[in-house]
């Protein structure tokens, strides 16, 4: 339930809650920024056919990021986390391939077809100039935390985005990178590497981590609201309704009686 204030005018906007939809970037977020469920919209279906061999694909990757200057280690455990090296891996929200790339974050570098994310090397090619434009605005941990959830998110958190789905990703492709570059994972080597603090807790932080409320389904149909109008019908008409420091609501909700507990 929400309540909408225009001047002095409020109003109450009962909204139905889908479970398992959180607030987020989810269309980049794969999670976070509002995700979708396959349910209400269609999936990007994978071709039919052989994939390439696992070598291969890690080729194609140890090239790509060279070519556009990002750490192997990187993007190789930010594809492990993302698709096991599934190049037909596609999300419950519609990302896609290798890196997971969402169509409409594909867009952005001139691939409009989501067909062409299916393919290795166009899905490479994109996911990693991603990442560059991430790293070059965020830096390393920060910008692992916006390839899951989205830039918004991150902006809104702070920094730091707190999504459990995000902290466990984030810990995971972070702690498979220094692990490569042999670096312990809660140093301050690893600090100063990434940028952020890796915490153990972030590996299983769930919904109600670090006092995060988890959002329950409501049904509106269950719900009572008791209002009763505070003007006369005519200044309840909108269009006469005026405002000003002496002016009203024109509704309020009324106090819900406490009720009598039964006698023994």
């Amino acid at each position: 339930m929400k309540r909408l204030f225009h001047g002095n005018l409020v109003l109450i906007v009962v909204t139905s809650l889908v479970p398992g939809l959180a607030t987020a970037d989810v269309a980049q977020a794969k999670v976070a920024s509002e995700p979708v469920s396959a349910e209400l919209k269609s999936l990007p279906r994978p071709p039919s056919g052989p994939v390439p061999s696992r070598k291969a694909l890690k080729a194609l990757v140890e090239q790509t990021a060279k070519r556009y200057g990002v750490e192997i280690e990187l993007v190789d455990a930010l594809v492990v986390a993302e698709s096991g090296y599934d190049p037909h891996a596609v999300s419950p929200v519609g990302a896609v391939g290798l890196m997971q790339v969402m169509p409409e974050t594909a867009a952005d570098y001139g691939v409009n077809s989501v067909e062409a994310l299916f393919d290795p090397q166009t899905n490479v090619r994109t996911g990693v100039r991603h990442l560059k434009r991430l790293l070059g605005q965020f830096g390393i941990g920060k910008a692992v935390m916006a390839y899951n959830a989205g830039e918004g998110a991150l902006s809104r958190h702070n920094g730091f985005v707190t999504y459990p789905e995000t902290q466990r990703y984030t810990h995971r492709v972070l702690s498979s990178y220094l692990k490569k570059k042999g670096v312990s994972p809660y140093s301050l080597e690893a600090r100063a590497l990434t940028g952020i603090t890796l915490t153990p807790s972030m590996a299983t932080a769930s919904a109600t981590a670090g006092g995060r409320r988890t959002v329950r389904q409501i049904d509106p149909s269950r719900l009572r609201l008791r209002i009763r109008p505070t003007l006369s019908k005519r200044a309840l008409d909108p269009g006469l309704h005026s405002s000003g420091p002496s002016s009203q609501p024109m509704f309020e909700l009324q106090q819900p009686k406490p009720r009598l507990k039964p006698r023994n």
